[in-house]
This record gives C-alpha cells, structure tokens and sequence, in this order.
C-alpha cells in the first residue's frame, strides 16, 4: 500500500494526471491476464485477445 500511496503523492505534486489512464489500463490488463491464466473464465478472456 505505500507504494500507491506514493505514486499517489507523485501524480499530485508533479501534476502528471496524464499518467492514471495508463495505470489503470495496466492494472485491468494484468487482472486479465491473471484470471485468465488461472480459471474457468479463461476461455472468456481469451476471445476478448
């Protein structure tokens, strides 16, 4: 959690707003890619790629 909480600090003090787009979609995409490599829902993820 202090991780966020810095990355958090750093996008407020540096006003680099640009920056959370790109997070959150890495985000989704690693949450993807775990569930799709660990679970029945794989074969749904796969036909989003």
């Amino acid at each position: 959690m202090e991780f966020l909480t810095d990355l958090w600090d750093f996008l407020k003090e540096r006003k680099k707003w640009w920056l959370l787009p790109i997070i959150i979609v890495l985000l989704l995409v690693g949450v993807l890619v775990v569930i799709g490599g660990s679970s029945a829902a794989a074969p749904f993820v796969y036909t989003l790629f």
